[in-house]
């Protein structure tokens, strides 16, 4: 046993004896949060064991999902005797997907290879690896990894109603953040319909920002508030539920009211088409009565009917017929109105005939009118010649020159005209015979 332990301590003392002499690359935490948006450093140290290397190779990578290849984010190649900055380095090479973001902080003398990162983001939660390699010298510890968590604040929840909310029914409400880094919490607080807060629902599951809700009844209406928290700080909705009984389903009750509304416009249209078919049939009804095609008896009501709106207002309305006798009575007086309509219209045939008599006499008339007019134009042509014969004899008595003084006198315009001698003027016809 003592042979053993002494075998054990020598292997142990060789081999941090050889550790301490070969490379060796540290990161100094295992994890680094930063909010989103800022400009990080994740450190890195190394030591080496040769004294003059010929040259070094420092790699900054992340693997992104575990079982894929490694992605690079830069590399540095440095050779001694050379002068580099940070700002200006030919010698670092970076990726396309952090180009402008991606620097290295580096002191090669002291063993400094500080990764810089600008304006991280939610892509940039990965684990990062710091790689440090000297040719010839590969014993040691040459790589070491950290993990960089990107804190993100959850955002508004939404919340959403799987199934549906009447009695007797099984449902879920589910909150979920779209984002939000570390992944937030959830937490559910319900209240009742006064707005009080109330202990936790019998047969209720929260798990994972999901609360199931079984065989619900109207007790679990209410206010629901579902809360979501990380590092960062917390977000917080809530949602107003109403369990309605089956009866009340809102699209049965929408079906009933529109089944109703349809039924009520299909009755006004019926009445629409009824009413307008009775205004059109009662004068077709009165033109029918007139012509004595309606049927005796309501012929003898609107006689009857007829006759009282014709009496004075001091008398009493008559009885209405109430016996066979007294039906008999009304349609035999019917009768004789409707003979004494006869009589009138073959008296008004006759008054018609008289009319195309005394017609046909007014023609005769204006015959004999036509005939006085063509002696009126005779008898007003013979006075004419009169006139410009007697005009002749005075005139040449006038041919040399006169004087104003010896001219006789002319007649007055008002004078009336002396008729020709041997023209007797007609009589003039009589239009009244």
């Amino acid at each position: 046993m003592a042979s053993q332990k002494g075998i054990i301590s020598v292997v142990l003392l060789c081999l941090v004896i050889a550790t301490a002499d070969a490379l060796n690359v540290d990161i100094p935490q295992p994890l680094y949060e930063f909010a989103r948006g800022d400009n990080i450093t994740i450190p890195c140290n190394f030591k080496i064991d040769i004294s003059n290397p010929k040259s070094i190779t420092i790699n900054w990578k992340h693997q992104s999902t575990p079982g894929l290849p490694e992605v690079a984010v830069l590399s540095y190649y440095f050779i001694p005797g050379t002068v580099t900055t940070t700002e200006n380095d030919d010698n670092l090479d970076v990726d396309d997907a952090y180009s402008g973001r991606a620097f290295l902080d580096h002191d090669i003398t002291n063993g400094k290879a500080n990764l810089k990162l600008n304006s991280i983001n939610l892509q940039d939660n990965q684990v990062f690896e710091c790689q440090v390699q000297i040719p010839k010298d590969q014993k040691g510890k040459t790589a070491d990894t950290t993990q960089l968590v990107v804190l993100v604040a959850p955002s508004v929840p939404v919340i959403k109603v799987v199934g549906t909310s009447e009695y007797g029914q099984n449902i879920n409400l589910t909150c979920q953040s779209a984002e939000g880094s570390p992944t937030p919490t959830y937490k559910w607080q319900s209240y009742d319909v006064q707005n009080t807060p109330r202990a936790p629902l019998p047969k209720t599951i929260e798990n994972n920002g999901v609360l199931s809700l079984f065989n619900i009844t109207k007790d679990f209406s209410g206010y629901y508030i579902c809360t979501a928290t990380n590092k960062i700080r917390s977000a917080s909705y809530n949602m107003t539920l109403v369990v309605l009984p089956p009866s009340m389903n809102i699209a049965s009750t929408a079906g009933i009211i529109g089944a109703v509304v349809a039924a009520i416009l299909v009755l006004i249209i019926i009445i629409y088409c009824c009413c307008c078919r009775k205004k059109k049939e009662e004068p077709e009804y009165e033109m029918a009565a007139e012509r004595g095609e309606v049927h005796e008896k309501e012929a003898i009501e609107n006689s009857e009917e007829r006759r009282t709106r014709s009496m004075p207002d001091n008398d009493e309305r008559p009885q209405k017929i109430v016996n066979h006798e007294q039906y008999q009575e009304r349609s035999k007086i019917d009768l004789d109105h409707r003979s004494e309509y006869d009589d009138r219209r073959g008296d008004y045939d006759d008054r018609r005939s008289d009319y195309d008599d005394r017609r046909d006499h007014r023609d005769d008339r204006r015959d004999n009118y036509d005939r006085y007019g063509d002696r009126r134009e005779h008898y007003d042509s013979d006075r004419g010649y009169d006139e410009r014969s007697e005009r002749g004899r005075y005139s040449d008595r006038y041919d040399e020159p006169y004087d104003d003084h010896e001219r006789p006198p002319s007649v007055p315009a008002n004078k009336p005209t002396k008729p020709a001698k041997n023209l007797k003027p007609s009589r003039p016809m009589d239009y009244d015979d």
